[in-house]
């Protein structure tokens, strides 16, 4: 099992996720949860295709933290 960072970002109509490990994969919500859930099916579908594809699929390599600074 591969565990993938997703980066959510909070847009004008909801949510939108996306991860650099899996160029073009990405999802959209109404809320954060469901944007999770969607990017989950996405995910799964995503690698999927690859492997009916014959292609390799990535493993993760995305790490992050956070900085604090004064605002």
């Amino acid at each position: 099992m591969n565990r993938y960072l997703v980066v959510i970002e909070k847009t004008g109509m909801g949510y939108s996720a996306y991860l650099s490990d899996l160029p073009g994969c990405v999802a959209t919500g109404n809320s954060r949860k469901e944007v999770e859930q969607e990017m989950h099916d996405a995910i799964e579908f995503h690698i999927e295709g690859l492997r009916l594809a014959g292609e390799e699929v990535p493993e993760p390599q995305s790490q992050a933290s956070y900085c604090e600074v004064a605002a």
